[in-house]
């Protein structure tokens, strides 16, 4: 059976290299010292991607682990957080808050806008009481990107931390861990970094690093407990066996972004790209705003439907693109241009067999979007 196009917004395409690395020979991780030196490089070099000198680890298990990782930490029971939150990631948030005790207060965005920064502001001048506030960079669901340069900064000047899901933005938006007093980002392997699902890896700053080293509850995890970690490089031990044959991969695909072209720019330039070739082309953008340059997410016409849309690109073209689910189920489709994704010829396939979909579906457009495309790209 050949393979589909992977074109979502995650899990992407891998590259061959990367699935390379991941057939190599393993070794006993808990026992081999060399492994330990290897972890130890690979994480350096996630630490150039992040742009941090914040220590950095990576978790065996999907980006979703390092989201509840950072919450059960965290977080004692009775401690007020703050989820800002425009979308369905960013309220998702609040469940793992409330998993460990919090008292949860949401500051509500515009579902299709970024977050106002202002408009926070002026919320946090009323309420800054908070232990620290949780929010997303990037809403894959609804192809948001939040300026989250400003708001972490900001929640700064009121002592309260920050938790960054950046699981869909690392490696194809920019990104200053440092420079933005970012508390704990976390970003997962199937992403724009394009290797295999299954691994999450995130900074952890010294303020967040001594929060869980001076709570008063015991963190209510063996997983999830980050403090484990607190010297695993000097006492060669990890709190459990790692994902070896993951690890291999991830470094891999590490290594092709730090030594490829300017990853930050090809997922600008593309990114913008299909945004207007889709308005061109007559369709509509789900975002007002805060456009993502590595997923878009544009309105289902009212010619057809995403079900009909999907079938036909996979049993027609062998290509896979993404709805949403939760309130924007059936009502978008997704293209993922991130990671190996995001390179001009595979965009241009994808819109031309979008084009060739629509057709048959009925859908009016000004043009074709493939042509658009490749008017934009120049």
């Amino acid at each position: 059976m050949k393979k589909p196009l992977l074109m979502t917004p995650g899990p992407t395409q891998v590259h061959e290299d990367v699935r390379q690395a991941m057939a190599k020979n393993i070794t006993n991780p808990d026992l081999d010292q060399d492994f330990f030196e290897y972890y130890k490089e690979t994480c350096n070099k996630l630490k150039k991607i992040f742009k941090t000198e914040n220590e950095v680890l990576i978790l065996s298990g999907e980006g979703i682990l390092g989201l509840e990782a950072a919450c059960a930490s965290l977080i004692e029971p009775g401690d007020r957080v703050l989820c800002i939150e425009n979308g369905i990631f960013g309220r998702g948030f609040k469940d793992f808050a409330e998993i460990y005790g919090a008292e949860v207060v949401c500051f509500e965005g515009d579902p299709r806008k970024a977050i106002d920064v202002k408009e926070l502001k002026e919320f946090l001048d009323k309420d800054n009481d908070f232990k620290l506030a949780t929010l997303v960079y990037c809403e894959t669901p609804s192809g948001i990107t939040n300026p989250v340069d400003e708001i972490c900064p900001l929640l700064k000047e009121y002592n309260i931390l920050s938790i960054v899901d950046s699981v869909s933005a690392i490696g194809g938006e920019p990104i200053e861990v440092d420079k933005w007093q970012m508390d704990i980002v976390l970003c997962g392997s199937q992403k724009c970094i394009s290797a295999a699902p299954g691994l999450t890896f995130l900074s952890i700053s010294e303020e967040a690093w001594n929060i869980m080293k001076n709570r008063k509850a015991p963190i209510a995890s063996f997983y999830c407990n980050l403090a484990l970690w607190e010297n695993w490089y000097e006492e060669k031990w990890f709190p459990y066996t790692q994902s070896i044959s993951d690890i291999y991969g991830l470094d891999c695909a590490v290594d092709r972004i730090l030594k490829g072209d300017n990853y930050i720019e090809r997922h600008r330039k593309n990114g913008e790209a299909v945004r207007k070739a889709i308005t061109k082309a007559g369709l509509e953008l789900y975002p007002l705003s805060g456009f993502s340059n590595t997923v878009t997410t544009m309105i289902v016409p009212e010619e057809t439907t995403f079900e009909e849309i999907n079938n036909h690109m996979l049993k027609e073209h062998n290509i896979m693109i993404a709805g949403a689910f939760d309130y924007l189920k059936d009502k978008v489709i997704r293209i993922g241009h991130m990671g190996e994704n995001c390179y001009e010829e595979k965009l241009y396939i994808t819109l031309k067999a979008l084009d060739e979909t629509f057709k048959t579906l009925g859908v009016e457009m000004k043009g074709s979007l493939h042509k658009h495309f490749v008017d934009e790209s120049d």
